[in-house]
């Protein structure tokens, strides 16, 4: 179990979220996946605590109490055993990162701030998607054929592969024979926009010739170290420069993806690209399709790395089976249950939903509709699962509860005896995180509410395989009252379904469900639920506001004032006395809300104030019109500037001692040159001062102005200065120089002023 758990149940888990949410948005803590299941390298199964992914790379956070790390107070056994689990981690591939419990509830500030130098000022994270298919994909051996046709023929095979709903294709062809054109012509045919990626210079330029001559209709531009043309209807790029610059692309820029000598694909810059873009067909080309430079099977690379097919395609395309939906509803009342962004607070929820009422009424639907059918009941824990597993026994079903802290033996022996029919019902807590799945599994049952779609999402793909004789799946969603806001997830809910018939299928091929729905029209009842005991007409609305989804593609007021050239205390001022009116107001608690504006609201306000707009496109050309342009009261500004141009590091960070040290070293030695030093009113004319005063002064005077501006953060805890990082890392060597020019004729231009 992690650590945490013996702390406060989830209590430690709810702070992290909340911390998260006040960091980077309630709306980000989506992409927080909890409990995320994993092998460590002895194959034990363990769990983190919370994954996140971000820039195609995992985030491994670890909530501990005080003695986790302290070996004279836990057991040496338990001490190691959890480095194990760390190394596996970071073995894996992933950022480890840990807190302690008693550390979030005494130094938030010192947390929110550490987590945004770890993870990013305005990370991109992306979900997730484990849980999902691959994508269909297929080697083509162009090997053996003759060479005068084996280009069209592969033409062929690859629109083919398309038309079956495959995705991605490995092809190979010996060396010398064309593979390049057979690319270029496929990627002409589909004539979306395309990304070719080769590991040198050399195949670049010769990839941008081809497409040229064999292309000419569009655009064709090059990515790499000294050219950058990215808006290029087509791009040929060296994957090191491209993995290095996935932010300056939409991860749905390209329609077709090629990637040349696609034996490296195992590479983390390969992996990076591979996972990070989601183009419609992706084509690998290699002459050596076996293995990869470190063993791995080219076509499982690909399918494994590149992003996963969503649920309705896979149904469609019939690697998933479809989904049939019951509906049960509760007279459990959620609207009182406390939550934060992602989940509801356990304690609350249990008061809630650990009443025998609830119970019972998930027993009796069984033994009403579902007889001698394989179900899987997910339930909200441990005891719950219990509890339900022995109501299913006195009723005289055969059942089980299992969950991830069971022996790997007595777990794996209930699992048997559920695929063999020897236990009918297995009542599940955190199964659903060990990768077990069971294609017999007719039946689901969502008993436990969950806020995290991902968690349903996981839930539901447990028994969607396909099995011989298997028609549908069937969900029965087990139905709670609750508020807009603290809504769980529900099938009709995930896939925005507002029309609920008992038992229609919810996601089904197109074809399927207009048959489906043409019976329903004659008030006929569907041959696949003639053992069903639904009525077909019975009929109703479903409810599927989503706030997450209402918040998606808006702007937080957290981000609200970074899209804008005014000061942050200017827009909660104008949000309290009504003059900005956000388009969605999330009440989280009492006391506590997430406010959210449309776009084209944040450009109405910009326009009637008067503001800026400003985005990462501009965000670069403003931070050094703002430098050529400085007014000078003082002559603080390009003092500041040069300090940071000094000692910030790669990322952008400064130390705020390395900048109160610069500042006194500039003052004092004009002072000792015999130089004009300041205007009398300023500390540094005046001397005697304090590092604390002169911190002081830095922070209030030329830091306050790209303050408000979002140029530059003061991480008070850390001591730092932090540039923001979408112009840090855009600024050029030649830009820098730029800049310490125009500070540099600033200062003159102000002494001389002031002399």
């Amino acid at each position: 179990m992690p650590a945490y758990h013996s702390v406060s149940g989830s209590v430690a888990e709810d702070l992290f979220i909340e911390l998260f949410s006040e960091t980077f948005g309630a709306e980000k803590t989506k992409y927080l996946y909890s409990q995320y299941h994993f092998y460590d390298i002895y194959q034990n199964s363990r769990y983190a605590d919370f994954m996140l992914e971000s820039d195609a790379h995992r985030i491994a956070i670890e909530i501990d109490d005080e003695a986790s790390h302290n070996k004279s107070l836990v057991a040496s056994t338990k001490f190691y055993d959890d480095l194990l689990k760390q190394n596996s981690m970071v073995y894996l591939g992933w950022d480890v990162y840990r807190w302690a419990v008693r550390q979030m509830q005494i130094q938030p500030d010192a947390v929110k701030d550490e987590l945004r130098v770890f993870l990013g000022s305005h990370p991109q994270f992306k979900e997730i998607e484990d849980y999902l298919p691959p994508q269909r994909g297929k080697e083509l051996d162009g090997s053996h054929l003759d060479l005068k046709k084996h280009q069209i023929e592969a033409l062929k095979s690859l629109q083919a592969m398309r038309d079956n709903s495959e995705t991605i294709a490995l092809l190979y062809h010996a060396t010398g024979t064309g593979k390049t054109v057979t690319a270029v012509m496929d990627a002409k045919n589909c004539g979306g926009r395309t990304l070719f990626l080769a590991h040198t210079q050399e195949l670049v330029n010769q990839a941008t010739e081809t497409f040229r001559k064999l292309w000419p209709s569009v655009t064709v531009g090059r990515y790499v170290e000294n050219m950058k043309q990215p808006n290029a209807h087509v791009v040929c790029g060296s994957v090191q420069s491209v993995a290095l610059h996935l932010d300056e692309f939409r991860g749905d820029a390209f329609n077709y993806l090629i990637v040349d000598e696609a034996h490296h694909a195992s590479a983390d810059t390969y992996q990076k690209i591979l996972s990070y873009f989601k183009p419609s067909f992706t084509l690998g080309l290699t002459a050596t399709p076996e293995r990869t430079d470190d063993g791995k099977v080219i076509l499982e690379i690909f399918k494994n790395t590149a992003h996963k097919l969503d649920i309705q395609t896979a149904v469609e395309i019939g690697e998933l089976v479809p989904i049939r939906c019951i509906r049960i509803h509760t007279n459990i009342d959620l609207t009182k249950v406390r939550f934060n962004s992602v989940q509801y607070n356990i304690r609350d929820l249990e008061s809630k939903i650990y009443v025998p009422e609830r119970n019972r009424l998930i027993v009796d639907t069984w033994l009403q509709y579902v007889r001698d059918k394989r179900t899987v009941v997910f339930c909200a824990s441990v005891k719950h699962a219990e509890q339900i597993a022995e109501l299913f026994r006195e009723a005289g079903v055969r059942a089980a509860s299992v969950s991830g802290g069971m022996k790997q033996a007595e777990r794996k022996e209930f699992q048997d005896k559920f695929v063999s029919r020897e236990i009918q019902v297995l009542c599940a807590c955190d199964l659903l995180n060990e990768g077990w799945d069971c294609p017999e599994t007719e039946v689901l049952f969502m008993a436990r509410p969950t806020m995290s779609r991902v968690l349903y999402t996981q839930q539901l793909g447990r028994g969607m395989r396909l099995y011989s004789g298997k028609e549908s799946l069937m969900v029965f969603d087990f139905v709670d009252n609750a508020s807009q806001y603290n809504m769980p997830q529900s099938l009709h809910r995930l896939f925005k379904l507002k029309e609920y018939r008992p038992g229609q299928l919810a996601v089904a091929p197109g074809v399927r469900k207009a048959a489906e729905a043409e019976l329903y029209a004659k008030g006929e009842k569907p041959e696949a639920l003639i053992d069903w005991p639904v009525d077909a007409i019975d009929y109703e609305l479903v409810d599927i506001f989503n706030w997450q989804d209402e918040a998606e593609g808006m702007i937080s007021q957290m981000e609200f004032v970074r899209r804008v050239d005014v000061q942050t205390e200017t827009i909660e001022r104008y949000v309290r006395e009504g003059k900005l009116v956000p388009d969605l107001v999330v009440p989280m608690s009492e006391h506590r809300t997430f406010k959210y504006f449309k776009k084209e609201t944040l450009e109405e306000y910009a326009t009637q104030y008067g503001w800026t707009l400003i985005d990462d496109s501009n965000r670069k050309e403003l931070f050094l019109d703002m430098i050529r342009q400085m007014d000078m009261s003082y002559s603080y500004k390009p003092v500041l500037i040069k300090a940071i141009l000094l000692y910030a590091d790669d990322k952008g960070r400064i130390k705020l001692e390395d900048i109160v040290s610069y500042f006194r070293s500039y003052y004092e030695g004009r002072r000792a040159a015999g130089l004009v030093v300041e205007k009398k009113n300023s500390i540094f004319a005046k001397g005697g001062y304090t590092d604390k005063e002169a911190e002081r002064n830095i922070l209030a005077n030329p830091f306050k102005r790209f303050e408000d501006m979002q140029m530059l953060r003061h991480t008070k805890t850390l001591g730092i200065v932090q540039a923001d990082d979408a112009v840090w890392r855009k600024l050029t060597k030649e830009e820098k120089v730029e800049m310490e020019r125009v500070c540099d004729q600033k200062l003159a231009g102000y002494f001389d002023r002031l002399f």
